[in-house]
């Protein structure tokens, strides 16, 4: 059960996250890489800068649609170079 809310919250900050900075999604595969990415990536960056974030799904979304937001900015960077 676990790994399904882990796909879900993936999904759904990966979706988040492309409307955010492309302003449409990824494709149901793209939006779950990307917000599976930006989970970890999310949850790196709040644990460095000391932040806490909420406990449950709401939490878990929000700090993995920063982290895929902040993973698709670099991405365009890269890209752009």
């Amino acid at each position: 059960m676990h790994l399904i809310w882990f796909l879900l919250v993936g999904i759904i900050a990966g979706w988040l996250g492309g409307l955010l900075v492309k302003g449409e999604g990824l494709g149901l595969f793209g939006d779950m890489v990307v917000g599976i990415i930006g989970a970890y990536l999310g949850g790196f960056l709040f644990r460095s800068l000391g932040i806490g974030a909420g406990d449950g799904m709401v939490g878990s979304i929000i700090v993995a649609t920063i982290g895929a937001v902040v993973l698709l900015l670099m991405v365009r960077l890269v890209k752009r170079s």
